[in-house]
């Protein structure tokens, strides 16, 4: 038998067979999924046994197809695929974990308060939050619930149909709150025109914010993310700019979890 035959026999004998090659896989799979945090290579390839170039091999396979998603840092975590999974029964948690890189990226942006909101009770509660810069105006908005009418994170779920508003009069909690129903739906009206909220001292005196929707099935929202400063620095001329990188870094997210934006014609 020649060198070359026996050469490729052994070849043949070592190579991962499809079997192998899934085993692999699932096996990186589950050592990404069943992580607290994100993994890194080394510990994949250390706790795996695989050798760095099947590992690096494998990883890009599962990234392409969603199933592992690759941090900023260059280590490993569940991917989008898993995410949107998750998502299924809306949980809050698993939004909160996604939308996290989003918000400080709006935060690294504005320099301002970014918070993360949806509805609960007739109310907008901030589940997540990113502080400001600054000390005027950095309020903890985290878990406080504030009234759908006059906020912009409100606003935004009342356009999207996230929300409805309660029965009764719309509470006056400054001289520029909006507590006519005709009024507010020609601006909810605006709001899905043009894609963001904006209040400005309808909340309280001194204070503004913009928000977009995030989306995950057809138009409705399911939460909003927020930008909120002083009236001082979020003034008219940045505005235009800061609600441009709100809704950047809303759609970010929104595709992230799944969704895919309806095509104008489409039926």
């Amino acid at each position: 038998m020649s060198r070359n035959v026996e050469q490729k026999r052994v070849s043949a004998a070592t190579r991962p067979t499809g079997s192998q090659s899934i085993d692999r896989a699932a096996s990186l799979l589950r050592l990404i999924v069943d992580s607290n945090g994100a993994v890194t290579f080394t510990e994949l390839t250390a706790s795996s046994g695989l050798a760095k170039s099947t590992t690096s091999r494998i990883l890009l396979a599962l990234e392409r197809n969603g199933l592992v998603r690759r941090e900023a840092s260059g280590a490993f975590k569940a991917g989008d695929a898993f995410v949107r999974f998750a998502l299924r029964s809306n949980a809050e948690s698993e939004l909160v974990d996604v939308a996290r890189p989003f918000l400080e990226r709006l935060g690294e942006l504005t320099h301002e308060t970014v918070n993360l909101g949806v509805v609960r009770n007739s109310m907008v509660e901030q589940i997540a939050q990113v502080d400001s810069r600054y000390v005027l105006g950095g309020t903890n908005w985290l878990n406080r619930c504030e009234p759908l009418h006059c906020t912009a994170l409100g606003k935004v779920l009342l356009a999207f149909e996230a929300a409805h508003l309660p029965a009764g009069r719309l509470a006056r909690l400054t001289p520029k709150t909006i507590t006519r129903r005709s009024v507010l739906a020609g601006e909810l009206s605006e709001v899905r025109r043009r894609g963001f909220a904006l209040t400005d001292e309808e909340l309280e005196m001194g204070l503004v914010a913009v928000a977009a929707p995030v989306h995950r099935d057809g138009r409705v929202a399911i939460a909003a993310i927020s930008v909120t400063a002083p009236s001082t620095r979020l003034d008219p001329s940045r505005l235009a700019k800061v609600a441009e990188q709100c809704m950047a870094e809303a759609n970010g997210l929104s595709a992230v979890i799944g969704y895919q934006p309806r095509k104008e014609g489409a039926a």
